[in-house]
């Protein structure tokens, strides 16, 4: 699809080089430079289970996909020339330098730029392009208010198990860059586009900003639970140890829902004839429901659900999860410096 295009990723860790796998995926010709001693630093981050001795890990591999490596010091004149080489063809750069970095290293865009006018620029930074501080995933989640109300009352602030804040900031980068990419296609020019993951985390924070924004009500951690809509989030056990759940957003989703568990009393009950009635007797409300679910085998109740179009589901583990063929089919598998790794694949459009 985009066989045609150059890209040099510059960047480390996860937002960065998962843009740079994008691309890759689309058929770019995708190099990432490296530092000769230091490398991308998630090479390191391996589980207790991976080898010492290997020069990748699960981690790495997971956001790094059909790249050419190339080890490059940018501050030895032989390796920084190599560098400008690259960039003087290159339709696409992405870093994510700290401030600074980029007039320590004589890589600022108008330079870059005046030996190729093409060339557009994509940066992820923490803060801001004027801030020097440093970023990482977990305090972007804290500071954003994504762990204020992520965990239950019980577990106290919890972080994402993904680095969420990361993962969204690469896809308005990757948003950013084909516009850019489009407006070339008339102006023959390159240019320079950011984004900062503190933008990305507060812009992610949608209905919940505006339940605050709108209300003054500022969220709590409800585990699962969905402040506007019940039963939403509950977690019902199933006579064969299965957990699963209900996403029941409509009065229609209601009404089935209780057809099937047999409790159609409720109905018209006035404490959950409404969402909004169901939101404030949820706890009455999953107590009930949990009675009829019970006695119940979880295939079969989802497999009547879902005839139904009845939003259920039941919470899976990741073995489980790649059991099915679905999952199983957005595995990519590549050979780096000798190992065969895998990861998800990062184009899921049809």
């Amino acid at each position: 699809m985009l066989n045609d295009l150059v890209v040099i990723d510059a960047s480390t860790v996860l937002a960065g080089p998962s843009v740079g796998t994008f691309f890759a995926e689309l058929g770019a010709k995708v190099t990432k430079v490296e530092h000769p001693r230091y490398g991308d630093v998630t090479r390191s981050w391996k589980l207790p289970t991976e080898d010492p001795e290997s020069s990748i890990s699960a981690y790495f591999s997971s956001i790094n996909f059909k790249k050419t490596y190339v080890k490059l010091d940018l501050r030895q004149s032989n390796d920084h020339a190599e560098f400008l080489k690259l960039v003087e063809t290159a339709d696409i750069l992405i870093t994510n330098f700290k401030k600074g970095d980029d007039k320590k290293f004589g890589i600022e865009d108008d330079a870059l730029r005046a030996m190729n006018p093409r060339l557009i620029i994509g940066k992820i930074n923490g803060y801001g392009e004027e801030s020097d501080r440093v970023a990482y995933d977990l305090i972007l989640q804290a500071e954003s208010g994504f762990m204020s109300i992520n965990g239950t009352p019980e577990s106290g602030p919890v972080k994402m198990p993904v680095a969420l804040i990361d993962v969204l900031s690469a896809h308005h980068l990757k948003e950013a860059l084909l516009l850019a990419l489009y407006e070339r296609t008339t102006s023959g020019k390159g240019k320079s586009v950011s984004v900062s993951l503190y933008d990305a985390a507060i812009s992610s924070l949608t209905n919940q900003a505006s339940n605050y924004l709108m209300s003054n009500r500022v969220p709590q951690r409800i585990g699962s639970l969905h402040p506007n809509i019940a039963p939403y989030g509950e977690l019902f056990e199933t006579k064969d140890n299965a957990l699963i759940t209900f996403a029941i957003g409509s009065d229609v989703h209601f009404s089935k829902l209780c057809m099937v568990l047999k409790l159609e009393e409720l109905i018209d009950d006035v404490r959950f004839a409404s969402n909004q009635q169901r939101v404030v007797h949820r706890s009455e409300l999953q107590v009930l429901i949990q009675e009829k679910i019970k006695p119940l085998v979880a295939k079969e109740l989802l497999e009547e659900l879902q005839l139904l179009n009845v939003p259920a589901g039941k919470v899976k583990n990741l073995k489980e999860v790649f059991e099915d063929e679905a999952a199983k089919s957005l595995i990519r598998t590549e050979t780096i410096d000798s190992q065969e790794t895998k990861r998800i694949t990062s184009l899921v459009f049809k």
